[in-house]
């Protein structure tokens, strides 16, 4: 016997002209609050006039690790051991534990310092405090914030809930979960803030030997930077150390490297407070190539366009509700069971 094929049920008119009106509403206001929203499109943030920051470069670097270990020590964040006699801190990436830490470029023979070929060169990684933060756009909670004036990226471990949504947004991978902590905390540079009121700054700054890390405002870190890179290479000039906009001078005289004609930081991203320079390609050295925009202005920008007037909930309610209904059978409309045959008297 062939099983009885059910007639797909027609939507009432009256239905269909609901639901089309329905979508032609939520259609034409999406596209209006669209157009608005481009016209009021976010920008990408700017780095405040007093921004703090940092100056890498890498061509004074000798590699001594001495900034890793001060690091440790200002911000009393236990060794992590990566060989089996656990004798000595040696982190190999920065971590929950571990906010600085120094990389080394090797190429071929590794024979001279600062060649792309058969040479080696260091390159710091740490939070760079970027000018419009991804990681304090995505947290959903203002455990990330940035400083009005000094432009430093902090973290609230108080108003922390462990989303870890600042680990996924940060592009340059910084901002780490401490997957041992009972109640999870992220770690991350903050520039030592927490010692500005005893009279000290950056302690990677503080105790750096050839002034490879030098701390200050960013807008005079950026005057020195661009003062380095037109040096004629080979020739002597006077490094700072230490702090270069405030407290007592220090500095030394040394060869100008061969530097890549390039600042980082002072445009990636929407720019950085913490800048570098180098003689070797920065993509070489572990520094993402990153646009001039920042992704937190896009994301904003498609989230305020979207959900600007309950007009992205409003649609998906929509959506479901018609998904629901056309899934809905009442019983007047479900054909009646088929007669099993009869057994024929005989």
């Amino acid at each position: 016997m062939k099983t009885p094929v059910r007639k797909k049920r027609a939507v009432p008119d009256g239905r269909r002209r609901f639901l089309k009106g329905c979508l032609g509403t939520v259609g034409a206001a999406v596209a209006g609050a669209t157009v608005s929203e481009r016209a009021a499109a976010r920008e990408t943030y700017q780095r405040p006039a007093e921004a703090l920051g940092l100056l890498y470069d890498a061509t004074l670097c000798i590699g001594c690790k001495a900034c890793v270990a001060a690091c440790k020590r200002a911000n009393d964040n236990p060794p992590e051991f990566s060989t089996t006699d656990k004798l000595w801190d040696t982190p190999l990436d920065t971590s929950g534990y571990t906010f600085n830490i120094i990389k080394m470029y090797r190429s071929g023979t590794m024979a001279t310092k600062d060649d792309e070929e058969n040479g080696y060169a260091f390159m710091k990684t740490s939070c760079m405090h970027c000018a419009d933060p991804s990681c304090v756009s995505a947290c959903p909670v203002t455990a990330m914030t940035k400083d009005v004036t000094t432009g430093i990226v902090a973290y609230d471990p108080e108003a922390c809930v462990g989303c870890r949504y600042c680990v996924v947004a940060c592009p340059f991978g910084i901002p780490k979960y401490q997957y041992d902590s009972p109640t999870g905390k992220i770690g991350k540079c903050e520039l030592c803030r927490h010692r500005y009121k005893d009279g000290h700054y950056s302690a990677c700054a503080e105790v750096c030997p050839t002034g490879a890390t030098l701390y200050g405002r960013t807008s005079d870190l950026l005057v020195e930077a661009k003062r380095r890179l037109a040096l004629t290479p080979g020739s002597v000039t006077t490094y700072p150390r230490g702090n270069l906009s405030g407290g007592p001078q220090q500095s030394y005289e040394g060869k100008v490297g061969n530097y890549k004609q390039h600042v980082y930081g002072e445009t990636e991203y929407g720019g950085t407070q913490v800048l570098k320079l180098s003689a070797v390609d920065f993509a070489k050295v572990g520094m993402p190539y990153l646009p001039p925009k920042s992704s937190a202005s896009t994301s904003e920008t498609i989230q305020h366009t979207l959900y600007g007037g309950l007009l992205m909930p409003f649609a998906v309610l929509g959506a479901l509700t018609y998904v629901a209904k056309r899934n809905v059978h009442h019983e007047d409309d479900e054909a009646p069971p088929a007669e099993p045959p009869g057994r024929e008297e005989s």
